[in-house]
């Protein structure tokens, strides 16, 4: 998968994450949920995540993505609330009218994004390879045999292996 294909599929799994969150969240308000307790949203963060994740990492249908987390983040937040109920005809309408509506607000960002970096490609310079850089050859070792007379007057020997070694 290149980087383009790698970052669209961030952007659906991001997305899909989001929005699969705060449809629960809405519609736990409109169904006159209580405000959820910090554990609840603590695992509706985790829920959402990992709708996020399958999202980015699979071609499943956006549509079957979306429901899923909307079931399991109206799972999450009715067993918080103690309230675990049947669905009637009005939620499950609410719920297949948002799921239409975001899974073509997903598709359209996903095929926004595809357009921005395509034209990004075709804007921005080619990547920059440097020039190689010939390697230098090693300066030869010149130890002129004064230098040595001084350090023995001094006391300094150079220490190392004897000469006849």
């Amino acid at each position: 998968m290149s980087t383009a294909e790698n970052f669209v599929a961030r952007v659906r799994g991001g997305f899909t994450g989001a929005t699969s969150g705060a449809v629960s969240i809405a519609a736990h308000a409109l169904g006159g949920g209580g405000t959820p307790t910090q554990s609840a949203v603590a695992l509706l963060i985790a829920t959402t995540l990992a709708v996020g994740v399958v999202a980015a990492g699979t071609r499943l249908p956006l549509a079957g993505v979306l429901v899923a987390g909307q079931v399991l983040g109206h799972l999450v937040l009715s067993f918080d609330a103690g309230h675990a109920h049947i669905p009637g005809p009005a939620m499950i309408a609410g719920h297949a009218a948002a799921t239409a509506v975001a899974a073509l607000l997903v598709a359209a960002a996903e095929r926004g994004c595809r357009i921005a970096i395509a034209a990004l490609r075709r804007v921005a310079p080619k990547p920059f390879t440097p020039l190689p850089v010939p390697v230098a050859a090693p300066a030869p070792s010149f130890r002129p045999p004064v230098l040595r007379g001084l350090l023995r007057s001094a006391g300094i020997v150079p220490r190392g292996p004897p000469v006849t070694v």
